[in-house]
């Protein structure tokens, strides 16, 4: 099942990266931002203005203004807008400035956050719980769908698990899991999935090898002053490598899939 955000169809028969910062921290660090990653070959903008944060001392976003600033950049560049909402009373704000909404990790589970998104009427980006089976997942799915909003795309953000040579444990395999279980595209976050700015790329290659829908990356215009996120975001100069390694193996998928697409 394809899933429209303005002019893009997540599940169709284009590969679509996403890529912004992980918070939007001023004009200038989003707007250069968005326009290198539009010219680079992504097809969304991501950005956070509300950033759930384990430390109270971390930066915690720009909130309403930061979603302005987004907005703005997403118009000037062409690029639809995807940004995290965190709670149920946050979803009119956020809806009013995003084309898309992204439920995170932490808040995979929240049902009524879960229900005030699918009421907004917006398609979801739906991240992985960092604990969450690949059931669990489709269940929270399944409660959006429910509450009458079948436009969701869902995340591989990598889990929680023994391993801690990387920040979490990308679980490649749940792609095609949950595409056939839930029939919905499947995009791979390999900024998260990793925290490795350096895994970055391969991980990349290899969610468009297993038949990924896209990705969705983090990137910085000077990533080692990031005020989140440092260690797993990519410079300018980094994803337009990503973007060029990745294009051949892009072009094969998005090949294949007007095959399947003209056989249906």
């Amino acid at each position: 099942m394809g899933v429209r955000v303005g002019k893009l169809e997540f599940g169709g028969t284009d590969f679509i990266v996403i890529a912004g910062p992980c918070a939007v921290e001023s004009e200038r660090q989003i707007l250069e931002t968005a326009e290198a990653v539009a010219e680079a070959g992504a097809k969304m903008l991501r950005g956070g203005a509300f950033k759930p944060r384990t430390s109270p001392y971390a930066f915690q976003g720009l909130g309403a203004e930061g979603l302005k600033l987004l907005a703005r950049a997403g118009r000037e560049t062409g690029l639809p807008v995807v940004t995290e909402v965190m709670s149920d009373t946050q979803v009119d704000l956020v809806a009013e400035h995003a084309d898309m909404l992204q439920i995170g990790s932490r808040s995979m589970g929240n049902e009524a956050l879960l229900t005030a998104a699918a009421a907004s009427g917006r398609p979801i980006l739906l991240k992985r719980g960092m604990s969450a089976t690949v059931e669990e997942m489709a269940e929270a799915a399944r409660a959006i769908r429910q509450n009458g909003n079948p436009r969701i795309v869902l995340c591989e953000r990598g889990i929680r698990t023994f391993e801690t040579a990387t920040r979490n444990t990308c679980d490649i395999v749940a792609v095609p899991l949950l595409q056939r279980l839930t029939g919905l595209p499947v995009i791979v976050d390999p900024s998260h999935a990793t925290g490795i700015r350096d895994l970055i790329s391969p991980v990349a290659r290899a969610a468009v090898a297993i038949a990924a829908d896209g990705l969705i990356i983090e990137v910085h215009i000077d990533p080692d002053r990031a005020l989140s996120d440092s260690v797993q975001t990519l410079s300018i100069a980094q994803f337009r490598e990503l973007m060029r390694d990745i294009e051949p193996f892009a072009e094969i998928w998005s090949e294949r899939r007007k095959g399947v697409c003209a056989c249906v």
